[in-house]
């Protein structure tokens, strides 16, 4: 790896990949042949795996893995702490054409926290919640609520998932860190 001085922030990068942006914060570490647009804002601690594209109108937040083969595409949010498995599709044009664009790309918005599996596709103007997650293969055509776990095609709520990771059981409770929840207006809250 080389150490690049970007905005004044040390950012490891292997030598195939083209990094457009100076929008990179510190510890990001970018893998081989990713491209990286030159208004793209990543975070730090972040790790962009190869063959990765990010274009411009694109913001992600501070601790996020992106694995290998995904593209990031305009109007894309991803908050703090998130993790994208490898080649997960977006969508960011319900009505795509070539050579015929929208005024505005409407991207997904990923909360913080939230997992998404390998090869999932996220179609555009969602909203996945906090702390959610996105079983591997699935579809997303609806907006996801905090700490759910969600699979298939179309994707479907198939349970509830701590902050840590592991599942809720049937009263809510996470046997892995011990913390429990409660359901309130169709939403689950930490207790």
């Amino acid at each position: 790896m080389t150490i690049i001085n970007l905005k004044y922030t040390k950012v490891k990068y292997h030598p195939t990949a083209d990094i457009q942006s100076k929008n990179i914060g510190i510890n990001t570490i970018i893998w081989q042949y990713v491209i990286i647009l030159p208004d793209a804002v990543i975070g730090d601690n972040c790790s962009i795996d190869a063959f990765c594209f990010i274009e411009n109108d694109v913001i992600i937040g501070d601790n996020i893995t992106i694995k290998n083969g995904v593209s990031i595409w305009d109007g894309i949010r991803i908050e703090n702490n998130a993790f994208i498995g490898p080649y997960v599709t977006f969508i960011n044009d319900k009505f795509p054409r070539s050579k015929v664009y929208p005024d505005k790309f409407f991207g997904a918005y990923i909360e913080k926290g939230a997992s998404i599996g390998a090869n999932a596709t996220i179609m555009s103007k969602i909203r996945i919640g906090s702390y959610a997650m996105i079983g591997a293969g699935s579809v997303v055509t609806k907006d996801i609520p905090n700490n759910t776990i969600w699979v298939g095609n179309p994707a479907r709520q198939v349970g509830y998932v701590c902050d840590c990771g592991h599942p809720l059981n049937d009263l809510f409770h996470c046997s892995n860190c011990n913390s429990d929840y409660k359901l309130e207006k169709n939403r689950i809250i930490k207790k």
